[in-house]
């Protein structure tokens, strides 16, 4: 299916211009779109204007507090819980990012936690937040949706329970890690059913064992943890390190975003930020990033495989590539988009 290119600036004006139709104030709105423009430019296509029509759906249900007070409950030097007050979750993990680095500055090492949040994008977003402040970011949340049974089981408690650790390097990119805990994040299955696309064997099965790779037929199934009972533990784990301990939504307590506009999903997240100059020098230590980079670079590799990538390789060229040539919208969204901004009063981009 064909794509239109958008320019960034164009689509991040769009957006924030559909959140301030349906009442989120100018600043939270340009904050917002700021984030998902941010989360399509590094191509993570599922967490970005894709959730457009999704959120003002929820907004417009009542499912989000478009005047939170997104505030600290309980605080230690080098720790915090956030209630987001059921704002988007942007806003609330932006507000922990921040908590975050500012102990870390002081402390070293800081673990913020939020409960009453919501879907907040890709977890890399966040994740990076620390790097401007040569920190490293690790960020771990509960996903909004349970598409994961325990291993061996079929009944869905767990979700993809992502992770996302970003550390900086000297002349290299950062290295980014941004990974679910499933083999596919849900929102890939969702693009690609919008896209008219198979998914490939090994992301989702039926109920029966068999491989699932009609994305319509989603419902029917489950998605596959990566590395088998190895994946299962990771989403277990970091289901209650990001949710039970915040006192957030976590196993039969999540609510199903896709399905249900108006309940408050109580979506649990954590960020930890860790001051680099803490445990030496900081510029050494990007250098000593970059010695890796190079060493994973400079591998043999194997019969068909051009070269070796680390993590985030990928996703800065594409950004790289997007600066320039725009962000790709394919049809089905671009006509969703289309509708949504005649509805809002709100002109979509001309590809």
């Amino acid at each position: 299916m064909s794509a239109a290119r958008i320019p960034a600036p164009l689509l991040e004006a769009f957006t924030a211009g559909c959140l301030r139709a349906v009442g989120i104030p100018a600043d939270d709105a340009a904050s917002v779109a700021g984030l998902m423009t941010e989360a399509d430019l590094s191509g993570a296509d599922g967490h970005g204007i894709f959730r457009l029509p999704q959120y003002v759906k929820r907004i417009r249900s009542g499912g989000i507090n478009l005047r939170p007070s997104i505030r600290i409950l309980r605080e230690r030097a080098a720790a915090a819980l956030v209630d987001g007050d059921n704002a988007m979750g942007h806003l609330v993990m932006r507000h922990a990012a921040q908590v975050a680095i500012d102990k870390a500055r002081s402390q070293g090492v800081a673990w913020v936690g939020a409960r009453n949040s919501n879907h907040a994008g890709p977890a890399s977003l966040y994740a990076k937040m620390p790097l401007a402040h040569d920190m490293i970011g690790l960020y771990i949340a509960v996903g909004n949706a349970n598409h994961l049974p325990p291993w061996g089981g079929v009944d869905m408690l767990l979700s993809t329970n992502p992770i996302a650790v970003a550390m900086p390097a000297d002349t290299q990119p950062p290295i980014v890690l941004d990974m679910a805990t499933t083999v596919a994040a849900y929102g890939k299955v969702k693009t690609a059913a919008q896209r008219g696309e198979t998914m490939p064997e090994g992301w989702m099965i039926d109920r029966e064992g068999n491989p699932l790779t009609d994305p319509a037929r989603a419902a029917e199934g489950f998605l596959l943890p990566i590395g088998g009972p190895k994946g299962y533990g990771l989403a277990l784990v970091f289901g209650l390190l990001a949710g039970t301990l915040n006192g957030a939504a976590f196993g039969k307590d999540v609510v199903d975003f896709n399905a249900d506009s108006v309940t408050p999903t109580n979506t649990g997240q954590l960020i930890v930020a860790i001051s680099i100059e803490a445990f030496g020098d900081v510029a050494a230590f990007k250098r000593g990033v970059d010695r890796a980079i190079d060493t994973m670079h400079g591998s043999a590799t194997l019969p068909g495989v051009d070269r070796v990538r680390v993590p985030g390789e990928r996703s800065h060229a594409i950004r790289l590539e997007r600066e320039t040539a725009g962000i790709p919208v394919h049809a089905g969204l671009y006509a969703a988009l289309e509708a949504l901004g005649r509805e809002l009063g709100v002109d979509m981009p001309t590809p």
